[in-house]
Order: C-alpha cells, then sequence, then structure tokens
C-alpha cells in the first residue's frame, strides 16, 4: 500500500490521513466543496473535490469516488464511518478497478449488512438471540408472531439502524398502529421498508465487541463497550470495558462475537453489538456493523492499540500484529459526543463559524476533532463535532476527568451540547452506573429540563 484515498470528512477523516502518514503511505482526501478547506485537507498529501456539498453528488456516489482514486493512483481506499462505508458495492467496484478496500470483503458485507440474515448467521454460529421473526409481510403477521412470544415487542428495519423502523408495542393495538409507520420510515431511511419483530427487553444495556479479522478465520477481539447512555437509539456516550458485566458473561460474550466472525472469515475491523438483559443476566445478539465506529477510541485507549493503522496493515495483506493473549485490557475510559446541536431548542442543529475552540487538556484525556478556531461547521452532514476521550484507573477515575474535562472545554460561536453532557457527567445516575439504555430519555433528559 503506497497511496490512500480517504472517502470521507471530518474527524475519521484527518484520524485515517494521520494513520496513513504514521505507516509512510500517502493520503489522497476526496472532499466535497464545503469540505476543501477542512484540516483533513490541510493535512493530507493532496486534496481531490468530488462535487458540491450535497452527500449524494459526493460522498454517497461510488463511482465517483472511485474514479477519484484510480485518477490520483490510490491503491487503497478507506472509506471511514458512516456514508458508504457498509456498502457491497463500493468495496466491490475497488476489488474490480483493483483497488484494497480498507473493510471487509462484499461477500462479508453482504451476510452481515440485513439484519434478517446476520440474524440467521449469528443463530447458525450458536450467538444467543432475542426471540424474533423473520420477515413480516404485514401488521397482522406481526401480531400473531407478538402473541406467541409475548409483549412488549419492538419492530426493526432489515436494512439499518439509528432507530429507523424502530416502535415498541405493548399491545396488538400499537403494534397495528405502529407497524405501517416503522415500514415507511425504514423505506424512506434505506430504500427497504421491511421489517422483522423482536420480544422487547426493558431493562437493557447496549453492549458490543470490537473486533479485528484477518480473512483467513482468525478474528481477534479488543473488549466490549457499553453504548446504553443514547437518545433516539443514537449513541452519546460510550465506555469501556462494560463495567455492569458479571465476568463469566464477558467471557462468553466475547467467545461469541469472534466465533461469528469467524464463521465468515471476517477480514477487517468489525463490531458485534449485543443487548444485555441486567436482570436475566444474558444477552443477545443485535447485529454486526461491518466497519470502524465512532466510538473505537475507548477500546484503543485501554487496550493502547491504534485500530485504524491495524485496518491499513490489514487491507495491505499483512497479518495481524498481536495474539489475543497480547491484548489485556487496561482502566476505564470514556467518549462523549460533542454535537452542534441545541439541547435547549429541541436539539436543533447549530452550523456555523467556531469563535472561540479551546478544549481540554491533562493526564487521560483525547480529543478526536477536525475543528479549530475559526472553522466552520457546515449545515450539510452529521454535526457531530469531536470526540472527547478520557481514560483513569477505574470508572470512578475516569468519571472524575471526564467532569473536569467537560467543565473546561469552551465552545462559542455555534450551540452545542456541551450542557447537556455535563449534566449527564453530575447526573448520580451516571456516576454509579445505573443506567439502561432507556436511561438518558426517561430520566436525564427530564431531569435537564427542570434545572
Amino acid at each position: 500500500m503506497k497511496r490512500l484515498l480517504v472517502a470521507n470528512r471530518g474527524e475519521i477523516a484527518l484520524r485515517i490521513v494521520r494513520a496513513a502518514r504514521a505507516l509512510g503511505i500517502e493520503s489522497v482526501l476526496a472532499a466535497s466543496a464545503a469540505d476543501r478547506d477542512s484540516l483533513a485537507a490541510r493535512e493530507a498529501d493532496r486534496t481531490v473535490i468530488l462535487g458540491p456539498a450535497k452527500a449524494s453528488a459526493s460522498y454517497l456516489n461510488p463511482n465517483l469516488i472511485v474514479h477519484a482514486a484510480k485518477s490520483t493512483g490510490c491503491d487503497a481506499l478507506h472509506p471511514g464511518y458512516g456514508f458508504l462505508s457498509e456498502r457491497a458495492g463500493l468495496a466491490r467496484l475497488c476489488e474490480e478497478h483493483g483497488i484494497a478496500f480498507v473493510g471487509p470483503t462484499p461477500q462479508s458485507i453482504e451476510q452481515v449488512g440485513g439484519k434478517i440474515a446476520a440474524r440467521e448467521l449469528a443463530q447458525a454460529a450458536g450467538v444467543p438471540l432475542v426471540p424474533g421473526s423473520g420477515k413480516l409481510d404485514s401488521a397482522a403477521d406481526a401480531v400473531a408472531f407478538a402473541e406467541q412470544v409475548g409483549y412488549p415487542v419492538v419492530t426493526k428495519a432489515s436494512a439499518g439502524g439509528g432507530g429507523r423502523g424502530m416502535v415498541v408495542a405493548q399491545d396488538a393495538q400499537q403494534l397495528r398502529e405502529g407497524f405501517e409507520r416503522a415500514s415507511h420510515e425504514a423505506q424512506e431511511a434505506f430504500g427497504d421498508g421491511t421489517l422483522f419483530l423482536e420480544r422487547f427487553v426493558q431493562t437493557a444495556r447496549h453492549i458490543e465487541v470490537q473486533a479485528m479479522g484477518d480473512g483467513h478465520g482468525t478474528v481477534l477481539h479488543f473488549g466490549e463497550r457499553d453504548c446504553s447512555s443514547q437518545r433516539r437509539y443514537q449513541k452519546m456516550v460510550e465506555e469501556a470495558p462494560g463495567a455492569i458485566l458479571p465476568q463469566d458473561v464477558r467471557v462468553r460474550l466475547h467467545e461469541s462475537a469472534v466465533r461469528l466472525l469467524s464463521s465468515i472469515q471476517y477480514r477487517n475491523a468489525g463490531t458485534v453489538e449485543f443487548l444485555y438483559d441486567v436482570e436475566r443476566r444474558e444477552f443477545y445478539f443485535i447485529e454486526v456493523n461491518a466497519r470502524i465506529q465512532v466510538e473505537h477510541p475507548v477500546s484503543e485507549m485501554i487496550c493502547g492499540v491504534d485500530l485504524i493503522q491495524m485496518q491499513l496493515r490489514v487491507a495491505a495483506g499483512q497479518p495481524l500484529p498481536l495474539t489475543q493473549a497480547q491484548i489485556a485490557p487496561r482502566g476505564h475510559a470514556i467518549e462523549v459526543r460533542v454535537i452542534a446541536e441545541d439541547p435547549d431548542r429541541n436539539f436543533a442543529p447549530s452550523p456555523g463559524r467556531i469563535t472561540r475552540w479551546h478544549p481540554p487538556g491533562g493526564d487521560g484525556v483525547r480529543l478526536d476533532t477536525a475543528m479549530f478556531e475559526g472553522a466552520m461547521v457546515p449545515p450539510f452532514y452529521d454535526s457531530m463535532i469531536a470526540k472527547l476521550i478520557v481514560q483513569g484507573a477505574d470508572r470512578q477515575q475516569a468519571v472524575l476527568r471526564l467532569r473536569d474535562a467537560l467543565a473546561n472545554f469552551c465552545i462559542e460561536g455555534i450551540a452545542t451540547n456541551l450542557p447537556l453532557l455535563r449534566h449527564i457527567a453530575a447526573h448520580a445516575d451516571f456516576q454509579n452506573n445505573r443506567i439502561s439504555t432507556r436511561w438518558l430519555e426517561q430520566v436525564l433528559l427530564p431531569s435537564y429540563a427542570k434545572r
């Protein structure tokens, strides 16, 4: 691998550019017109403009992206996360043009990309599943299945996540009323309205396992993350390890993730997501994310690795640089997503120019961002502008460092969710790890509104 096309933007594009430079690989940033002056563009060896700001004319155009790679002499392409990172079509185009795709094979992406197919794969690998259905053709089919497993149940979109197509139903009437709405939402978001149904776990934690495969059946894991602090199914706070887990459950969780990915000879970075039923002390497979994820830095912090550099090495055909025995997670890390939105105005986006940028520092503090004083936050894309990561010897120290770092983070010129993040870090439930996937919406946000 000599020259890498970076087909993304923001902090992950900058992170990839720097990882490539550390390995002696040239980088070419494929950017939209809105990102021509970004920090990633400044640090890349070269920048090519894909097209206008509209994502469909730039970051979501696979033919244009592969053409940019070919025309600039790139022999590899990193899609980052989001955009086309989990599209088998982009990976296949890269293969056809002799470009190394920094990610899974097209076949693996297809195998885990649809949630129904992924459930079947997990079942074949002996990974625990929430009782659920296959493809549902109608609300009547959904009600019939719900009567078998019992309420409450939740609808899910086969083609994607992020809360789109999800409706929790406590009874048949709610399920009938929500089914068509969920299907329409999934169709609008993913171009596929196919739904399936699962039993809804009342007190749940969202636990996921970070993995890396060599494409020949060897898969390593880098511990688990607890991503239970969510708003509308979007993660806001992520931690590693999952301190709630009993050790025997943790071991079985890791084994399940590795067994699942090994069964398809998975290559490169991937995350296996689970729902942990606190009351039953049982975990259930949710899905596989066939890419690097936003929250990967907490795994890096506790394991002492650079997962982006490892991605590049694997894509270049090199063996995994570690054995499982050499991966020894230490301490506790927490990541919060700093977003250009106003929690006091129903989380309205807040694009604009940053007039003051004073990030925190100190022991155990890391900031992944492409922002700086004077930078423009465009209105066209996801509004996350930074990831603040802290690490401590244990969770208690990590929480204290998070509180201090948030208190010393100053951003002016735009509204951000920093006040909400400070409220989360100061809440007794969070400090004592008494949360669930519904805690933020049911407990934290009402208390924030009354502050």
